[in-house]
């Protein structure tokens, strides 16, 4: 299956399922289809990322799946006019806002591949309606980035409230900073994709849903998740610690975890050809 444009204009794909897009939610959402598959495959991104990011682990998809690209509410510049961050303010908006688009389009059943934030907006629409999932891909997400007890999330309350305050005082400043760490690596490209980004973002609307991800807490609905799960997790992540990824293996009963030859948060960025080489074996496995 070829991307060589992925920007073409989507259309209904053909198969087993019709897939709609011209419902309010497809535009809001901007949703984008890339072959015509009888599966579906949604990749749904996280902060500082659209749709886009997908796009070279897309390459060489197999051929039996089509994969749903999507926007989550607040990324990149071209905001819909009635778009309310403070709507926002918990991940089971955005997990509502899945299930109503799904609805819209006629997706009733689906793989789900999310990253970082995404991942548990995934896991919470799967537990409120199972049926339409059939398996969920974690990427380096978390169910809480705080430090609490003996869990290990990465943040103290006050790192978080520090980092909010850089991005809403010197938002240029903490996104210059903020990318080659959450890469990890000598990669300029990756690092100025990432930097791209967020900087496509409107700074008050990446406070806001920043805010939202950092103080959410999943964690007590990770035991009603019955959807088997691979969580593919990458050493080197400033944002979710190694220790995160195995709570997850062992809070989600039917899951695998899966370590990747990358590191940093963004590994579909930096190392899409290990993120494609993973897909491919534990898709559908």
């Amino acid at each position: 299956m070829s991307i060589l444009n992925p920007f073409r204009k989507a259309r209904p794909a053909t198969g087993p399922v019709e897939i709609t897009l011209d419902g309010p939610l497809a535009q809001k959402h901007r949703v984008h289809v890339v072959g015509d598959g009888p599966d579906v495959l949604v990749f749904s991104h996280g902060l500082g990322t659209d749709q886009t990011v997908w796009h070279p682990v897309l390459e060489g998809l197999p051929e039996r799946y089509r994969a749903v690209l999507l926007d989550l509410p607040g990324a990149g510049p071209l905001l819909p006019e009635d778009f309310d961050p403070a709507a926002y303010d918990r991940l089971d908006r955005f997990a509502e806002d899945l299930l109503a688009l799904f609805k819209e389009m006629g997706i009733t059943r689906c793989r789900y591949v999310g990253h970082s934030v995404s991942g548990m907006i995934g896991a919470l629409a799967a537990i409120r309606a199972p049926e339409i999932f059939e398996q969920m891909v974690f990427l380096n997400a978390s169910p809480h980035y705080l430090n609490d007890n003996d869990y290990v999330g990465g943040l103290e309350p006050e790192d978080v409230q520090g980092l909010l305050g850089q991005m809403a005082s010197h938002y240029q400043g903490w996104v210059e900073g903020f990318a080659p760490l959450a890469i990890a690596e000598a990669m300029p490209e990756a690092i100025k994709d990432f930097t791209a980004g967020l900087l496509a973002m409107r700074p008050d609307i990446t406070v806001q849903v920043a805010r939202t991800i950092f103080l959410s807490d999943v964690r007590p609905m990770l035991s009603k998740l019955k959807v088997p799960t691979v969580l593919i997790h990458s050493h080197g992540d400033i944002v979710v610690p190694d220790a995160v990824a195995h709570y997850l293996n062992r809070a989600i009963r039917d899951s695998r975890l899966v370590w990747i030859a990358a590191r940093g948060h963004l590994p579909h960025l930096s190392a899409p050809d290990e993120i494609r080489r993973v897909l491919h074996v534990h898709l559908g496995n």
